[in-house]
């Protein structure tokens, strides 16, 4: 009987750890009892009842992306083309995403295709290529109020890749071949032309250069030339104040002397000898100096007046 009831012991233990249950974070476990709906659980340490209770479902709550195959869709100019989508999609209701629709994937990917041929209907080939954003905020609009009776909710839908048929690709290339070489064209002209106006105005910019270099230039030696019309000027005007100077001081140191009569004679004397080495061919006596003759008769005769006391002397 002991080992019976530690056997049924130990089954006990077992069945209790068995039915204990950890959910992570970002998941959640939907649980039956006894084939119904009874509850979900969120993060953190659960015990099931064994045998009554079970795990219908376990679910990521978080954003999950599905990349679905191309599909072809035909525009409303008759243009077939194969384009791939991506859903990007979240549960938000784990009773309604076990219980609400029966392949949960297969039933966006349907909805997501059907929504997508509807779409690219209305639309041209042109507009089908140049309206990326509005297919997917229509697309995501509308798989976002279908989806949500499933517990899903769709955030973003993303057109991967459109392709339309081989000889539209082609055309395609050679537009854009053509575009590409205007384009080529139109910048190499407007290089071109940049380049000629950079040279006009680097060639503006010399000239105008130039001509204020010679301008300055000229400026300099105009002020050169007045700088030494002035210094020169300035020296005449320099020397003549000396000359003046000189003079003064020659009046004034012969005034301080007090000369005689004769002396100032003979100062006129050499005046008019010095003027009469001159090249002069007429020369007008003073008649202060016209007694210079007397004088010099005066000074001979007083001379030799002298010689004869010396020659007297001596005998």
């Amino acid at each position: 009987m002991i080992w019976v009831i530690l056997a049924i012991l130990a089954i006990l233990i077992i069945v209790v750890i068995a039915n204990i249950k950890v959910v992570p974070q970002s998941f959640a476990v939907v649980i039956e009892r006894l084939g119904a709906y009874h509850n979900t659980w969120g993060t953190g340490l659960h015990v099931k009842i064994p045998f009554i209770e079970r795990i219908a479902k376990k679910i990521s709550l978080k954003e999950q992306v599905v990349d679905f195959p191309p599909q072809p869709v035909i525009t409303k100019d008759n243009v077939t083309m194969q384009i791939d989508t991506v859903v990007y999609f979240q549960i938000t209701d784990p009773k309604l995403y076990t219980y609400g629709v029966e392949h949960p994937m297969q039933a966006i990917e349907v909805l997501t295709a059907t929504t997508l041929r509807n779409i690219i209907g209305e639309l041209e080939l042109d507009q089908t290529l140049t309206s990326r954003d509005l297919i997917n905020s229509r697309m995501r609009a509308i798989l976002d109020e279908a989806t949500d009776p499933w517990g899903i909710k769709v955030n973003r839908v993303e057109l991967k890749n459109i392709l339309p048929p081989r000889e539209i690709q082609d055309a395609m290339e050679k537009q854009m071949k053509a575009e590409r070489e205007r384009r080529e064209q139109i910048l190499i002209a407007e290089g071109e032309k940049r380049a000629a106006i950079l040279t006009a105005e680097g060639r503006k910019e010399s000239a105008i250069l130039t001509a204020e270099a010679e301008k300055q230039a000229a400026i300099l030696r105009a002020e050169a030339i007045k700088e030494a019309k002035i210094r020169e000027a300035e020296g005449e005007s320099e020397a003549l104040l000396k000359i003046q100077q000189a003079k003064a001081t020659g009046i004034r140191m012969l005034n301080e002397s007090a000369p005689s009569e004769r002396v100032l004679l003979l100062q006129s004397y050499e005046a008019f000898a010095k003027a009469a080495d001159g090249k002069a061919t007429k020369i007008i006596i003073p008649s202060e100096i016209q007694s210079l003759g007397g004088l010099a008769l005066s000074l001979k005769e007083i001379a030799e007046d002298e010689e004869r006391k010396l020659a007297e002397k001596k005998k």
